[in-house]
């Protein structure tokens, strides 16, 4: 070979060499953002810089014209896919680096071929029509709500929360309205009859936390402590907000000055604000600057209960927590978006501790967490807490009470095991290390690892990556009268062969004292060594303190002395076990704890354990109860609840057994008495009840009346409020006494324009398919199953599990449970995350066929 052959050849192999370093293989282009997509993107693309305007109308159905230009690095040359869930006739035009090219869209996405691009700097314009699902128009308002994936229906973008960016916002609206976002308001000129305000850039969000709202809204500012806060609402009563504007800026200073010392970083974002939305879909969504809240959850009454109040706090302290947990560090990816949800909770409960004293928080802690996530981990469908994603477009069915409920309880266990400052060590480096930045969980456990003994890596795999509760069992032996061994056994419920190692406390109940063991349960069999020699105790009360997770064994004298432990957090922990307990099949028939429960409404007299009692009650009334059974026991039920509204003494007390009264009356007497009350608005002596409370008793007696009335439009005048009133519109045809009527609401439930207000649909669907409706509703489930996926592909993410919840939560006949079987049979391959929900929202009906038969 001679010399120019060699050299000639060594060109062309290094160039090549050059050309394949320079080009990748395309990403797939599919709808969604898959995995690869967000990897690749990832790897390729940084410092993004978005610049945005929205010209918004006054009319709610004119388009939104806009226009974007994205500014971005690329390490290397790919085929560029921008995410764009719209039609194509949305996109008007697109120049990459200067120059038209022609507009190439296919499944979801903006293709850009990368012979118009370049390593390096690279700048794109588009012009466009906003999408306008996730903006939540309404009349005279909007709101923009993108996550975990929505803000690609609204923009170009990329949508991926690994790919933060910087937003310089502007908007054109109506000239009467005002305007919110993420970053400080710049300036703002008035052209005819609108404004059009510019914003400063923003810091360094994932698209998901990108956000402005814009309408008729009241501003109120504040500066505490040297953060200005800003507040819009739409509240127009003028108590609630004289009650409540000032606590909503107090219970963010609070949660703030709480969550700077604990974490020992500055509130990390340019501005302090908030927004109250009507009907909102969630309680609160964690935009910074932009915190957007439900307001019927910010803005209480002076009939508002303790419970309310304390709920209404730990709201606030949730989504200003969010501000370092999810915010200041996101997740990679959104396999991991309960890490931002379990700190959210974990630190919102904290700063409950702190405000009202450990009692209140360990009880509300209980509360809050336990029932809810053992409503999905004792059903066929529980899922853990972290799972498997390949595409975004899934990640709405990741959402639900594992991730916020059960994850705290882990979290909790874990502070336990580590202990409170090696934990908070842990915690403050991770979040400096990963500030404004992305980490994963196991980014997360690795720091923590360093700051404790125990193997957190195995730990990680039973409370994380797997589903599923224990089940305890005991074992007790006597030497006389003389405990010889007490030993405790967990095994999982679903027949796993695994152990969650937990801490929690056994009590040991004797006529005159008792004795608390502490359990540390690492193994699957726990020797009580404490207990030996002790005497023989008249009951055990397992998992005393609420701080256990799990089934515990019950027995009959425990249930007997059920009222008789002083301490309410004790009562708490017995109630909740008891009830997991009657749904196990291991004891008490749904009526026989019925009675218990209704023996425990004069004596119980903490408001949350009064709440929680309560509730279990009207839903064993509802579920457990076969019909017959049902009118065999109202009255008798009726005269009890009534009976112990007079003998309570506090007004919450009260109103919490009203509000039972309200839900389990069926006697022609109860229907005239409420009627009356409502007629002539005067509330029995000692409860307080506003216009919130008469519109929900209105809806209750139109639903228990079977005889032409005027109900809802008397109710409809009397209330003054537009967006109550435009709510009672449109609950009032699935309350109608008309079938044909409410067949039309379902029907029209099939066009997603009518699914627009969420709450508004779940609502309705309770009343639709309320137990005195469900021989003629029974007919709507099949197609309410057959609609789940078009609920996923265009509902809000916790959409599909309310819409399941609001259908079958009372439902309890073979029928119906055949409905489901069938379903499930006839679509094996049917989405995963999907059918797991079925299986948790159907669960009751499922142990009903086996409880009641």
């Amino acid at each position: 070979m001679t010399t120019i052959t060699k050299y000639l050849c060594l060109f062309l192999l290094l160039s090549a060499s050059c050309f394949a370093q320079q080009v990748t293989n395309p990403i797939t282009v599919e709808p969604g953002v898959s995995l690869a997509l967000a990897s690749s993107r990832s790897a390729a693309i940084s410092n993004i810089q978005y610049k945005l305007h929205f010209t918004i109308p006054a009319e709610q159905t004119v388009p939104i014209q806009s226009t974007e230009d994205i500014d971005f690095k690329l390490n290397k040359l790919i085929h560029l896919q921008i995410d764009f869930k719209q039609d194509a006739d949305h996109i008007k035009r697109i120049s990459v680096n200067g120059k038209s090219i022609p507009i190439d869209f296919k499944a979801e996405h903006i293709l850009v071929k990368q012979e118009h691009l370049k390593v390096g700097d690279n700048h794109i314009e588009i012009g466009f029509i906003a999408g306008n699902e996730s903006l939540n128009r309404n009349k005279d308002f909007l709101y923009a709500l993108f996550v975990p994936d929505h803000a690609r229906t609204v923009f170009p973008c990329f949508d991926q929360p690994e790919l933060k960016a910087n937003f310089l916002l502007s908007l054109t609206v109506p000239t009467d309205w005002k305007v919110m976002a993420n970053a400080v308001k710049k300036d703002s000129f008035v052209q005819g009859s609108s404004t059009t305000y510019h914003f400063n850039n923003s810091d360094k969000l994932p698209t998901y936390l990108f956000s402005f709202t814009a309408g008729k809204y009241t501003l109120v500012n504040s500066e505490m402590k040297n953060n200005k806060m800003e507040f819009l609402h739409r509240e127009t009563d003028s108590a609630k907000i004289k009650l409540s504007v000032d606590s909503v800026f107090v219970a963010h200073r609070d949660a703030i000055d709480f969550l700077e010392d604990w974490t020992s970083i500055k509130y990390p974002f340019q501005k302090v604000g908030f927004v109250s939305i009507p009907d909102f879909q969630f309680g609160g969504m964690e935009h910074p600057g932009e915190v957007q809240y439900k307001a019927s959850a910010l803005f209480l009454d002076q009939g508002a209960t303790k419970d309310q109040f304390i709920s209404r706090s730990n709201l606030i302290s949730h989504e200003t927590a969010h501000m370092w947990f999810g915010d200041l560090v996101t997740m990679k990816w959104f396999n991991d978006v309960w890490m931002k949800e379990v700190f959210a909770n974990f630190m919102a409960d904290k700063v409950t501790e702190k405000l009202m004293g450990k009692r209140t928080f360990d009880l509300k802690f209980l509360q809050d967490h336990y029932p809810a996530a053992y409503g999905v981990d004792r059903t066929l469908g529980a899922n853990p807490i972290r799972q498997q994603l390949d595409n975004l477009q899934e990640a709405g069915s990741m959402y639900g009470n594992i991730i916020y409920h059960k994850a705290p309880i882990m979290m909790r266990q874990l502070e336990l095991l580590m202990g409170k400052q090696n934990f908070q060590q842990g915690i403050r480096e991770y979040l400096k290390k990963y500030s404004y930045s992305n980490a994963t969980w196991n980014d997360l456990i690795a720091i923590l690892s360093k700051y404790s003994k125990s193997d957190l890596h195995s730990w990680n795999k039973v409370w994380v990556n797997k589903p599923g509760r224990p089940v305890f069992s005991y074992d007790i032996k006597y030497n006389g009268h003389k405990i010889s061994n007490l030993s405790l056994n967990q095994s999982g419920e679903m027949g796993q062969q695994q152990v969650w190692p937990q801490s929690f406390t056994v009590k040991l109940v004797y006529p005159t004292e008792s004795k608390i063991l502490v359990v540390n349960a690492k193994l699957a069999k726990t020797d009580l060594i404490e207990a030996k020699g002790l005497p023989k105790p008249k009951y055990i009360l397992f998992n005393a303190n609420g701080a256990g997770y799990g089934l515990f064994p019950i027995d009959k004298e425990m249930m007997a002395n059920l009222y008789g432990h002083a301490d309410p957090l004790e009562r708490a922990s017995a109630y909740i076990n008891a009830y997991e307990n009657m749904l196990s099949g291991k004891s008490n028939k749904p009526d026989e704890l019925l009675a218990v429960f209704l023996k425990g409404l004069t004596v119980e007299k903490n408001e949350m354990n009064l709440r929680l009692i309560t509730g279990y009650l009207t839903n064993i009334y509802w579920t457990f109860l076969t019909a017959e059974a049902r009118n065999a026991t109202y009255e008798s039920m009726e005269k009890t609840i009534w009976d112990a509204i007079e003998q309570q003494q506090t007004q919450n007390n009260k109103k919490i057994l009203f509000n039972a009264y309200q839900n389990v009356y069926l006697s022609t007497d109860a229907g005239k008495r409420m009627y009356n009350i409502w007629l002539k608005q005067t509330a029995p002596n000692g409860i307080k009840l506003l216009e919130d409370d008469y519109s929900a008793l209105a809806l209750t007696l139109a639903l228990k009346t079977d005889t032409a009335n005027t109900i809802l439009k008397d109710q409809l005048a009397r209330t003054k409020n537009e967006d109550r009133k435009n709510r009672l519109i449109y609950l009032m045809p699935a309350l109608s006494l008309n079938v044909k009527e409410r067949d039309i609401f379902f029907n029209g439930l099939k066009d997603r324009k009518n699914r627009q207000k969420e709450a508004w649909v779940t609502t309705a669907l309770s009343y639709l398919h309320h137990p005195i409706r469900q021989k003629t509703s029974i007919h709507y489930l099949k197609e309410s199953l057959d609609l789940l996926l078009e609920i996923q592909k265009t509902g809000d993410i916790f959409f599909p599990q309310s819409w399941l919840v609001a259908i079958f939560s009372s439902y309890n006949d073979k029928e119906a449970n055949a409905v489901v079987q069938d379903f499930l049979k006839s679509h094996p391959a049917y989405n995963p995350k999907l059918k797991d929900k079925i299986l948790q929202t159907t669960d009751n009906l499922r142990r009903a066929q086996i409880i009641m038969h």
